[in-house]
Order: structure tokens, then C-alpha cells, then sequence
């Protein structure tokens, strides 16, 4: 197909040179060059025919009537002109041609992709206007048995050869018939237009509308009619010169950055179906797009693919090609791309979508779903934001590549690797239901994020939350939150953790972590002499490196917000106490208690537990402990000796503690 639409180009330059001279002579000349022109096209082994040619002296005006011309691969491509009509032509150089207008009629171009479900296109343009054109006297012909690549680079080389003020088709009709369609799909294309076209780059392309209608099979072997319109295409500095880059053969050489578009739009896009289906979209956009042929390898990634449509790829062949589709994303960049205002209606009831935000750079990309409202089986979902930053879709490749050839599953070392793939996640103002007919389940800000990775372990983190959730009845765990008149759990939380190599620490900071009505707290927790090698999926190697870590003490800080009250409550009912002053002095002498049976062993604890039972004593007091480590602190030997003894652990620390307003 795409060797015959150079035939237009051919056709449309035919035999303009030199047409000087006498009416007859200039008429014989054209006729001349055009059917050299023909016979060129026909050693690559095509059919090309043509009508009559005229050709008018006085107002340089060539028209070649009736044309046809069919490629010679099976299926066979074809193309038809009604007729050719070049007006102003002139011939600045024996190379080169002008023509201040060319129009061509009638056309219809028909062609079939292969596959297991061949498609069969046919499409039918009535005009074709093309303003001030500029380009070579003759196209050379595109050689028969040309592969895919080498096609599109002749198609791009023949193109930047060109100017023109302005490319128009008012109206494109065409169908499409097999592959998943039950009928024949139509669509129709209207006001195609390109302006300033030189060197390769195009200043604008605008496309006013598209409308489709087809017929998509459904599971069961039910078809449902579709029907589709889509609004205000438009693109901004579209340049060839970048695809050709990406197509030369020596790309791989190549590590330079090309635009291929600017500014990119489209308007509405409409989807409707006879089973009820409706699906709507504001509108698109993206700033930019570039390429980096050095990485995006697109002449690896046509020698990869598949001979045949129809050939299954072997295993290996099928990870060769998995790696250059990774080399794909790695050197493609898109910049702010943006779907607005998408809605659907469900059998639930219609959803909502403010936008989905895309950007891909690096072989990275930051992907962001915003403003969702739709409806669930048990009631209403809201959603702010939810978003992925730097997902690595070229390392998901790379990753699945790795597999492809031998089908075997990743080992847990292996598997650690996909934490690389993400740096974390994001979810805004989430509204969904608990269960139906409750309170709905709030996350105001829910941000995970990990980094700074020694091999695929990542060596700091950080979690931001705040989220609200009711309370179930029916568990008994929440019991006493129930009885004291709490229905929902409230929590906001910023908790840290990260590994310093050159001071060697490993601290959980910050700790801040306040749940609604019941306390606040902050707490410092660090450890030293944490080496490198800890951070492994060797569990030996770590176990090992784990000896020199030494714990450095902790700093915790606790505001009673009703907690304590709540703590009073629950004693008060599981021992039978009506009274809530006296429930709370029994559980004061019952700390008290405790705290002189240890006095004996460490007087530090019985501080401690002294001013604990201070705090419970009166309401909204706030506690504060630190433990300080008395000598080296050996981490794995404190965490046997918490698990086995834990006097001995804490005898490890000075501890102070204090209660106070």
C-alpha cells in the first residue's frame, strides 16, 4: 500500500520539464514523460495505467486522466485517480518542479493487512488539493520486495523532498472489513488539512472530525453495534527528519534528542453502543514528544519482529523482543500527556474520570488518575488522586525479558528486583464504603515512598497517612473504643525510616503518629554501625553483617488525647466495676503493684512504671521515656533477649521516664 501512494507523488511530477515551445510539442512531451514516468513504476514490477494526458501550453496546466495502479505483493495493494490536474507548473532546474495548485479526484486506495484475521481496507477520498508545491521533477520508485523498514525510510526521504503551503482533503470515507468486526466497520474522515510543509516538518495538521461505526463481536458470538466520534485533532511542528533518524540504520549510533511533535490535541471523543453502552472524553493532550535513536532502536526492533504475521515466536525470540520494545520506552519521551473529563455509564451507574496524566521520560513513567466519582455494589467511591511515580515500564520489560525464554518463575532474590520498578505511591481523597449502608472508609493522604537502593533493597522510606475508618460492631476487639463512644478510627501518621552509609546509622525518623481521640505519639529510634552488606537477599550474608549492628537507645513521647479514658472504661467492664473513679484508682494500684515487685531487680523500671501509673492517674497528661543504651548494645543479642528475658533487655538501658501536664 504504502509503495503504491508514492505513486501519487510520481504521477502528480510527471513530465513537466521543459514543456516550451509549440502547443504540439508540449503536448507530446507530457505525453512522453508521463508514461516514462508509468514505465518506471511498472519495473518494480507493479501495474500502472493511465487515461488521457493533457497538457495546456498557455496556463501550464497537466492533467493525466483515469489512473490506476496496483503493487505487485499478494494480497495486491491498489490505488485509482479520477484524474491528476497540476496547474502553474515550472521546472526551475532540470531536478526540480513547481506547481501552484494540484488537485486529484476520485480517489479510492484498497489493500489488506495479513494475519490470522486478515483486514481488508478500502478507502475512498473525493478531492485532494495540494497548494504550492515544490519537490523533484521525478520520485525514484521504491524497489519490489523492499522490507517494512526500508519502505518507510523511502516514504519519509521522498517526503522531507518536499514543500507545499497547504495539503487539504475535505472528506476521507472508508471500511474495513474482518479481523474482530461482525460487519463491515465505516468510518469517515473530515477536514484533513496541512499547513507549511518544508524540509520534512510540518507547521500544523488539523483534523476537524472522525466518525466510525462497527460491529465488535461480544462473548457468546452476540453482536453489538458501535458508534464512535472523535473532534478537533490538531498537531503542532511535526518534523520526518526525527523518524528518519529513528529509522537509519545506523541509529544505534545516533544519541541525539529529536522533537517528533509539539504541541498535540484532540477535542470529544464519543463512544455509544445498542446495548446502552456510553462513553465520553472531553479531550487530550500531550506537550511534547521526542526520540532518542540511540536508545529506541527501532531498526533491531523490525529485524526482531516476527517474518510472518501469523509465525508464534520462540521463547528466545520472544525475550529478544521484549528487550527492544524496553529499548522503546527508553528512548521515547512524552511530555504532559492528558486524558480530561472521561465518563462512562455501568451497570452500577455512571463513572467519572477529571483526568489521567502520563509522563514518560528515561523509560520511566509518573502516572496519575484524578478526580474519579462512580459507583460501586456497595455504594458510592470518590477518588482525589491516585498516582504512580517513576513506574520503570523499560525495566518491567527488561525484568520479564529475563523469563521469557525459559518460562521460569522469578526466585524471591530475584522478585526483591521489581521494588526498583517503583518509587512510590500516592492516594488523595478516597471516599468508599465500609459496607453497605455504613459510614464510608476516608483517606485523606495516603504517600508511601522508597529509594536510594543498595541492589534491590531499598534504604529509606517514608509514609505519610491520614485516614478515617468506622468502626465494625460485630468485632469485639473494639469493644471498648464502642463503649466509650468512639465509632470511628482516625489516624494520621508520618513515619520515616532511612540508612546513612557514611555515619552508618539506621534511624526510624520521623515517628509521629496521632489516632483520633485516643493519643499522639512520637518516638526516635536509631541504630549504629549498620554496614553495606546488610542490605542483601542473601539471608546468610545479612545475618552476618546484622552482628555489628549496635542499638543506640529510643526516645518516646506519649499524649494522652482519651485513650486512657477508654483504657478505664474497659477495665471498669471486664472486672465488673460500676463505678469509673474507683475502676480507675484500682488499676493505678494494680500498676503500683507491678511496679514493686520489679523495684527489687531494676530500680530504672520501677521509676518507669511509676510515672505510668502517673499517667493514668489523670487524663490528657503526657509521657515521655528514653532508654540509653549503658555499653554496646549487640542488636541481634537484644532482640533474643526481648523474646526470652525481657528484664535482661531492659537492664541494658538507663531508663528515664516522667508524667507531666
Amino acid at each position: 500500500m504504502t509503495r503504491i501512494l508514492i505513486g501519487i507523488l510520481v504521477a502528480v511530477a510527471l513530465g513537466i520539464a521543459g514543456f516550451v515551445g509549440v502547443p504540439w510539442y508540449a503536448q507530446a512531451r507530457a505525453e512522453r514523460e508521463v508514461e516514462a514516468s508509468f514505465a518506471q513504476i511498472r519495473q518494480s514490477g507493479a501495474t500502472a495505467t493511465h487515461g488521457k494526458v493533457g497538457f495546456d501550453l498557455w496556463s501550464r496546466k497537466l492533467t493525466i486522466a483515469d489512473v490506476k495502479l496496483e503493487s505487485s505483493s499478494q494480497p495486491p495493494a491498489s490505488i485509482s485517480f479520477g484524474s491528476i490536474v497540476a496547474t502553474g507548473l515550472n521546472q526551475p532546474d532540470s531536478e526540480h518542479a513547481t506547481a501552484a495548485s494540484i488537485e486529484v479526484s476520485d480517489i479510492t486506495m484498497a489493500g489488506q493487512i495479513p494475519g490470522p484475521a486478515p483486514l481488508r481496507l478500502n478507502y475512498k477520498l473525493p478531492q485532494l488539493v495540494v497548494k504550492d508545491y515544490a519537490g523533484p521533477a521525478r520520485f525514484a520508485a521504491i524497489p519490489a520486495g523492499a522490507s517494512m523498514l526500508e519502505t518507510y525510510r523511502a516514504v519519509g526521504q521522498q517526503f522531507v523532498a518536499i514543500s507545499a503551503s497547504s495539503i487539504s482533503v475535505p472528506r476521507t470515507t472508508g471500511t474495513m472489513e474482518g479481523g474482530p468486526s461482525a460487519a463491515p466497520a465505516e468510518f469517515t474522515y473530515s477536514g484533513l488539512n496541512f499547513d507549511t510543509i518544508k524540509a520534512g516538518r510540518i507547521a500544523n495538521y488539523k483534523l476537524d472530525e472522525v466518525t466510525f461505526t462497527m460491529t465488535p463481536q461480544q462473548p457468546g458470538g452476540k453482536a453489538d453495534k458501535m458508534q464512535g466520534r472523535i473532534t478537533g485533532i490538531a498537531h503542532q511542528d511535526m518534523d520526518a527528519n526525527a523518524i528518519l533518524a529513528a529509522l537509519n540504520p545506523e541509529a544505534a549510533k545516533d544519541d541525539r534528542t529529536y522533537r517528533v511533535y509539539g504541541k498535540v490535541t484532540m477535542g470529544a471523543y464519543e463512544i455509544t453502543t445498542d446495548s446502552g453502552f456510553k462513553m465520553r472524553m472531553d479531550g487530550a493532550a500531550a506537550d511534547e514528544v521526542s526520540v532518542q535513536p540511540a536508545r529506541l532502536q527501532l531498526p533491531a526492533l523490525f529485524a526482531a519482529l516476527p517474518a510472518s504475521p501469523t509465525a508464534q515466536p520462540t521463547p528466545d525470540q520472544m525475550r529478544e523482543l521484549m528487550e527492544k520494545v524496553a529499548g522503546v520506552y527508553e528512548g521515547l519521551a512524552i511530555r504532559n500527556a492528558e486524558i480530561r473529563g472521561l465518563s462512562i455509564d455501568t451497570p452500577q451507574g455512571p463513572a467519572k474520570l477529571g483526568a489521567i496524566r502520563f509522563d514518560l521520560h528515561d523509560g520511566k513513567g509518573d502516572v496519575a488518575i484524578e478526580g474519579f466519582d462512580g459507583r460501586g455494589p456497595s455504594g458510592p467511591v470518590t477518588l482525589g488522586r491516585f498516582a504512580l511515580k517513576s513506574f520503570d515500564l523499560a525495566g518491567l520489560m527488561h525484568f520479564a525479558a529475563r523469563y521469557a525464554a525459559t518460562g521460569a518463575k522469578p526466585a524471591p532474590a530475584d522478585a526483591a528486583e521489581m521494588l526498583k520498578l517503583l518509587t512510590g505511591i500516592e492516594l488523595k481523597a478516597l471516599s468508599a464504603p465500609y459496607k453497605a449502608g455504613d459510614k464510608p472508609v476516608l483517606i485523606d493522604n495516603f504517600s508511601l515512598d522508597w529509594g536510594q537502593f543498595v541492589g534491590p533493597i531499598p534504604t529509606q522510606a517514608r509514609l505519610v497517612a491520614k485516614l478515617a475508618s468506622p468502626l465494625d460492631p460485630s468485632n469485639r476487639a473494639v469493644l471498648a473504643l464502642l463503649l466509650a463512644g468512639i465509632d470511628t478510627a482516625a489516624v494520621d501518621a508520618d513515619l520515616g525510616l532511612g540508612w546513612s552509609e557514611s555515619a552508618g546509622t539506621f534511624a526510624l525518623a520521623p515517628f509521629k503518629l496521632e489516632v483520633g481521640r485516643l493519643f499522639a505519639a512520637s518516638a526516635n529510634v536509631s541504630l549504629s554501625q549498620v554496614p553495606r552488606e546488610v542490605f542483601t537477599t542473601d539471608l546468610q550474608q545479612a545475618t552476618t553483617a546484622a552482628a555489628r549492628i549496635e542499638a543506640t537507645g529510643l526516645e518516646l513521647t506519649l499524649r494522652d488525647l482519651g485513650a486512657v479514658d477508654v483504657l478505664i472504661t474497659h477495665y471498669a467492664f471486664s472486672h465488673s466495676i460500676s463505678n469509673g473513679g474507683a475502676a480507675r484508682k484500682a488499676l493505678v494500684d494494680s500498676i503500683k503493684a507491678i511496679g514493686a515487685q520489679v523495684a527489687a531487680d531494676n530500680v530504672d523500671v520501677a521509676t518507669a512504671v511509676d510515672a505510668l501509673g502517673r499517667f493514668v492517674e489523670k487524663p490528657r497528661q503526657t509521657f515521655t521515656l528514653k532508654l540509653s543504651p549503658r555499653a554496646k548494645v549487640p542488636a541481634l543479642q537484644l532482640a533474643q533477649l526481648i523474646a526470652t528475658d525481657p528484664p535482661s533487655a531492659l537492664a541494658q538501658f538507663k531508663i528515664e521516664a516522667q508524667t507531666a501536664p
